[in-house]
């Protein structure tokens, strides 16, 4: 505008400055609003475009034109100037979740699970790439102007665009060639956890790095630098690391982390914008960037800040005037109710007070007074009925509540879990196949427990799921996970087999070295005799054979004690006894 054109009236200038400060926010019936930031009000509603939740929202570079993706699979172009549909297709076949326009305005990236390239004039796919397993969730082009400045330059062909998903913790690069053999992705970088927010410096010239900040849902915030000039093998791991804490001087001792919500780059991409604490409340921060730490951590004390004043406590308790006609039920004891008596009267408070010679009523006899039938309220085994445990997974699905969850999945009884599916509503069917689904990506102790409930929601509610058109995406994710565990079970199992076999030898054998010989031969015989004279005949034999093993003995212990010798006569001379005298004397 600086340079020599005609001039502009002021109702045109300010048609321009209105333009820039709409807002376009999408919502979850199909309609977009548009929002005017200065005026602080709304300014128009698009309709008709889309019948179910809107995406993404997008402005084109051309101020009066705005593109959104749906649920519904459809792309539309819209004129917010007349606030029509300009032009709507389909975009996938399944639901369209991202968009991205190109650089100069006549290219738009598309993407479900799959990405498309979309020439804006014609309607038409330009390319497709092979995308991610998941939804995407984000779409942005990280290069203006292709590395190989010899070929011309049609606006697109050598241009880089950097692609995340939901529950993927790769994001990928893909590059845009004249041909279209290529489409799978040439970069991908690794994070921590799935990411929830993304910025990046474009780079413009072909030495320029490309900087990339990634915040997870773990709170940390990741920072990448690399040079795109094609393929790279492995996926890269980031320069650098950013989590904040608090310093835990005050009551707590333990640092606790601060999530980080967003982070952007300034405009001299040197520093970073970082903004962190409450979603409700939260700090911005400007941080100069230091990538030759692999990890920083900033103290942060942000207690102060988003601590909420308690008031004191109150030590005088008030008694609610109650008619006497009045019955209050206890909270938690279903059907109980009993008459409250109102201290009416002065005279009254006298009487109940205790005198000298009485006895205080014991809390028995007080609990007896007011008639609680206790079989009634306690469930066998203490635990909560399976309708109440529908309830709570019905409430936990709905307010995302982790606690709640946790205590309902994680119980492990079969009947409290098929009753419980049985008796949850239709609509919580999918919520719940997707919260297993990510369950079972965790810990693999959980994952044997969440087996248990997927196996009943596919028994019992088989009918309903199979009258669903989308479910094929729905359950796509759960379908690839069971086919990953299942591909390593035989590979598993093999191992299982050959180390169970070599750890019981290797047992075996250190049981065989650790027992010691024993001496087999026997250290007193007795025989029972029959009778007297069978007795006597035996006892003479055994004592020739006595005598003769005690003089055998004898030779080989000639240097041994006097007591032994000793000992050894006295047996010697009972043996020269008669048989029956030898035989009362055993």
């Amino acid at each position: 505008q600086d340079g020599p054109q005609r001039k502009k009236r002021k109702s045109e200038v300010a048609e321009v400055d209105k333009q820039l400060d709409i807002l376009a926010i999408g919502t979850a019936v199909g309609s977009i609003l548009l929002y005017s930031t200065v005026k602080g009000e709304l300014q128009s509603k698009l309709d008709g475009g889309h019948d179910n939740r809107v995406n993404c929202v997008r402005w084109h570079q051309d101020n009066c034109c705005l593109y959104s993706c749906s649920e519904d699979k459809h792309i539309v172009e819209w004129n917010t100037q007349t606030c029509k549909v300009k032009c709507k297709w389909k975009g996938d076949n399944s639901s369209v979740t991202s968009l991205c326009i190109s650089p100069d305005g006549r290219m738009l990236l598309s993407a479900g699970r799959t990405i498309k390239l979309w020439d804006l004039e014609t309607k038409e796919v330009y390319r497709h790439f092979t995308g991610h397993a998941t939804s995407v969730s984000s779409l942005m082009f990280t290069t203006v102007k292709p590395m190989n400045e010899n070929k011309p330059f049609d606006g697109i062909t050598g241009l880089y665009f950097l692609s995340g998903a939901i529950h993927d913790r790769l994001l990928s690069v893909w590059y845009i060639r004249s041909d279209r053999k290529e489409k799978n992705a040439v970069v991908s970088f690794t994070v921590t956890d799935e990411p929830t927010f993304i910025d990046l410096t474009v780079s413009e010239v072909k030495e320029e790095p490309v900087k990339l900040a990634v915040v997870c849902r773990d709170g940390q915030l990741h920072l990448f630098e690399h040079i795109l000039n094609g393929y790279c093998k492995k996926p890269l791991t980031s320069n650098c690391t950013i989590q904040i804490a608090t310093p835990g001087n005050d009551g707590d001792s333990t640092p606790k982390p601060v999530p980080i919500l967003a982070a952007a780059f300034c405009t001299d991409k040197q520093s970073l914008l970082l903004v962190y604490g409450n979603t409700l409340q939260p700090i911005i921060e400007k941080v100069s960037l230091n990538t030759t730490e692999s990890h920083v951590c900033l103290i942060r004390d942000i207690q102060k800040v988003l601590s909420l004043k308690t008031d004191v406590a109150l030590t005088k308790v008030r008694t609610p005037v109650v008619n006497s006609d009045t019955k209050i039920l206890v909270p938690g004891i279903p059907g109980h109710s009993t008459a409250v008596k109102t201290p009416s009267s002065g005279k009254e408070k006298k009487r109940n007070k205790r005198k000298p010679g009485e006895t205080e009523e014991s809390i028995e006899e007080r609990l007896g007074a007011l008639d609680i039938d206790v079989s009634k309220v306690k469930t066998p085994g203490g635990l909560p009925q399976t309708d109440s445990f529908a309830v709570l997974l019905v409430q936990g699905l709905e307010s995302n509540d982790a606690e709640i969850l946790n205590r309902v999945l994680n119980t492990r009884k079969e009947n409290v879990i098929k009753n419980t599916v049985a008796r949850m509503p239709i609509h919580a069917v999918i919520p719940l196949l997707h919260e297993l689904t990510k369950r079972l990506q965790g810990n693999p102790y959980s994952a044997s427990l969440m087996v248990r409930w997927l196996k009943s929601v596919f028994t019992l509610h088989a009918s309903y799921l199979s009258t669903l058109p989308d479910l094929i995406p729905q359950l796509g994710m759960l379908y690839q996970l069971m086919e990953s565990r299942v591909k390593t079970l035989q590979k598993l199992s093999r191992l299982h087999g050959r180390l169970f076999i070599l750890v019981t030898q290797v047992a075996a054998s250190e049981a065989v070295q650790d027992v010691t010989e024993v001496n087999q031969t026997a250290k007193l015989v007795y025989e029972d005799e029959s009778s007297e004279e069978e007795g006597s005949d035996d006892e003479m034999i055994a004592d020739k054979d006595s005598d003769e093993n005690w003089d055998e003995d004898e030779e080989k212990e000639e240097q041994s004690d006097e007591q032994e010798m000793t000992v050894e006569k006295e047996i010697n001379g009972d043996s020269d006894l008669e048989p029956e005298n030898e035989s009362e004397e055993e």
